[in-house]
């Protein structure tokens, strides 16, 4: 039976792709057949006829099992909006049952899937559901990605209550320099650290001068064998 995560974030561009990519580097290092999967995505370029998303893609050039984009990323959005408003301009009904079915797809093909949300935990999918609620469906532990930057212990603190409201297990957390010269940068790690009640499973550097898939395989340095061991995803 596949194993996976389900990453999420404080807000968007917090670095939830980079952690992903870089825990599917980490995974492919140790062994594991891993893949990626973005059920939804917002923000696409047309390429060849078709929409990619540059995080889609990143997580699929870096997933160690080779599945086509369009499995790895079903519902790829133009805008660069909240996924229900851009599903809407393209007359889409975002839904939980049909997202839940494509992570099936592919732990179907791998022994551990990364799932990553969009923006945050209750990013609405429709007028009643949540990818919260997707998060539920999957029963899968969560990892939370604080971009560290002004206003990081509130949007982590309260991200982490709704998690275990929700029943879901937060197994970890991820510190990404959103902003290197933030103030009291170590301050603000340790009140994490104490307030969280969840293992810090990496820190991940900054590196703006590299590409998208140059930071990922950084940061998968940054990840060690005891995150992969919290996640049930070690070495079969």
């Amino acid at each position: 039976m596949s194993g996976g995560v389900f990453i999420t974030g404080t807000d968007t561009g917090v670095g939830k792709s980079l952690f992903a990519a870089a825990l599917l580097h980490r995974l492919a290092a140790a062994g594991v057949a891993a893949a990626g999967y973005k059920p939804v995505s917002a923000g696409c370029e047309p390429v060849d006829g078709r929409l990619v998303n540059e995080d889609a893609a990143l997580l699929q050039a870096a997933a160690p099992v080779a599945l086509p984009l369009e499995t790895v990323n079903p519902v790829a959005l133009e805008p660069a909006v909240a996924p229900h408003l851009a599903a809407a301009d393209a007359g889409i009904r975002l839904s939980v049952r049909p997202l839940a079915e494509g992570f099936r797809a592919v732990a179907g093909q791998a022994r551990f899937v990364v799932v990553e949300g969009a923006g945050g935990w209750r990013v609405p999918l429709n007028a009643t559901e949540t990818l919260a609620d997707l998060a539920r469906e999957l029963a899968l532990p969560v990892v939370l990605v604080v971009g560290l930057k002004l206003g990081c212990l509130n949007h982590a603190l309260l991200s982490a209550e709704a998690v275990r409201r929700d029943g879901l297990t937060l197994a970890g957390w991820v510190a990404n320099m959103a902003d290197p010269a933030m103030p009291r940068l170590e301050g603000n790690i340790e009140t994490l650290r104490r307030r969280l009640e969840a293992p810090l499973m990496a820190r991940l550097p900054a590196c703006p001068e590299a590409t998208p898939g140059g930071r990922a395989r950084r940061a998968a340095r940054a990840i060690g064998g005891e995150a992969l061991a919290l996640l049930g995803a070690g070495p079969a």
